[in-house]
């Protein structure tokens, strides 16, 4: 069973174009972020096999994990750590017998323990609830309740928190139990929100918060 580390970043194309996806994970790893998730729903799968595969070489050179989001395929060409799928992406189950018995599968749970249990028995490695705020990223997810939190830490495995976290908000998922955070706005956005910082000190504060 894989532990999930305190900072997951996630990319995304708008706040990481061109080469900015490469030097920005790099940051983020140097920060702190041991898991990366690379998620691109815009490029051509040419495209995205390409930045896959070089964001997993970085990734291995680094110490992180590369996980691909909704793409089992994908992160079996690349040879990614693993794959995170949603509740309509695939198959779990297919996914743990493509990349085999050490890969790391994530489910997205939403605000569900039933579908939690599922994902479990279907071979997941860690399940993700959210969003417990409002998310830029996927403004239309529905809510989840902090008392969540508390009730998934009874699963036999590793819990992620997601939606909209931020250094101000952090430390009101910490307190409701949450020990392991999945992050894009926060890591990559615009640097007026989070004045000006780095990506490297940004990660380095929102890790403090974490460990904390």
């Amino acid at each position: 069973m894989h532990s999930a580390p305190p900072l997951y970043a996630i990319t995304d194309p708008a706040l990481l174009p061109g080469e900015r996806l490469f030097s920005g994970v790099a940051a983020a790893i140097a920060g702190g972020c041991s898991w990366i998730q690379y998620r691109d729903k815009t490029a051509t799968a040419a495209e995205r096999q390409q930045r896959a595969a070089r964001l997993n070489a970085l990734c291995q050179a680094l110490g992180a994990s590369l996980i691909i989001n909704d793409d089992v395929a994908l992160a079996q060409a690349v040879g990614a750590a693993g794959v995170h799928l949603g509740r309509e992406d695939g198959s779990l189950a297919k996914a743990r017998q493509m990349l085999g018995p050490h890969a790391i599968i994530g489910a997205t749970c939403h605000d569900s323990l039933a579908f939690a249990q599922q994902a479990l028995a279907a071979g997941a490695s860690y399940l993700a609830f959210g969003r417990f705020f409002p998310s830029a990223t996927k403004p239309q997810a529905g809510a989840a309740p902090l008392s969540l939190i508390a009730q998934a830490q009874a699963l036999a495995a590793p819990v992620v928190v997601i939606g909209g976290i931020n250094p101000q908000n952090l430390p009101v998922l910490k307190a409701a139990g949450a020990r392991s955070f999945a992050l894009c706005e926060a890591v990559f956005g615009g640097a007026a929100m989070l004045g000006g910082e780095p990506i490297e000190a940004r990660c380095r504060q929102l890790l403090a918060l974490a460990q904390a």
